[in-house]
């Protein structure tokens, strides 16, 4: 949730600027929002990178609180078209896809984009997106991005 709070800033006619406010995580004070963290490819990519190196995979509520973020559906798609330009940036490097990293914390299976994004059937898969047949698949892809990372 973001908190719009009257802080006295350089204002127009005489009144103060509406400054937008993160809640902060596990009960600290507020703290102005980066919403350009969001869409930050390179930040996100470097959070990817680490998990990937430690061999885990990565919520969408942990990397929302990573760039310091509670979880929202709305900041949540922001970051997962985010992740496309990551996963682009990968590839240019010639480096495996990192949004397949990020999961739902119910089933720990990317979310329904990932899925419909495409890159499933890139990769040869054309079964259920839920499951154990979609999680097996899911597995094989993370250890191919961990075996990568535990290299570099």
């Amino acid at each position: 949730m973001t908190i719009i709070s009257r802080v006295p800033r350089a204002s127009f006619r005489g009144r103060p600027k509406s400054v937008a406010l993160d809640p902060g995580l596990e009960g600290a004070a507020p703290v102005p929002a980066d919403a350009g963290a969001l869409g930050d490819a390179p930040r996100i990519r470097a959070i990817l990178t680490e998990a990937a190196r430690e061999g885990r995979s990565v919520s969408y509520s942990e990397l929302l609180g990573d760039l310091g973020f509670r979880f929202t559906r709305p900041k949540m798609r922001a970051v997962c078209k985010t992740l496309e330009e990551v996963d682009r940036l990968a590839a240019l490097d010639g480096e495996p896809d990192l949004a397949v990293l990020v999961v739902r914390e119910s089933d720990r299976l990317p979310g329904q984009g990932w899925w419909v994004g495409g890159t499933a059937l890139l990769l040869g898969y054309d079964g259920p997106w839920e499951g154990a047949a979609a999680a097996r698949f899911i597995r094989e892809q993370q250890q191919a991005v961990f075996d990568f990372w535990a290299e570099q």
